[in-house]
């Protein structure tokens, strides 16, 4: 079993994790968001939206 009890520590731990999770997720979005973008450049560019 995952002992989650870290005491005294927590109030500086589960902050960590979760500014970490956070910036994680936003660059997952941010790569995703500029890819659609890339794509789309690339099919103007190719003429694919003749």
């Amino acid at each position: 079993m995952i002992d989650l009890d870290m005491a005294r520590y927590a109030v500086f731990v589960w902050p960590a994790w979760a500014v970490t999770a956070g910036v994680l997720v936003a660059v997952v979005a941010r790569c995703l968001t500029q890819a659609r973008r890339w794509k789309r450049e690339l099919e103007r560019l190719e003429g694919g939206d003749q």
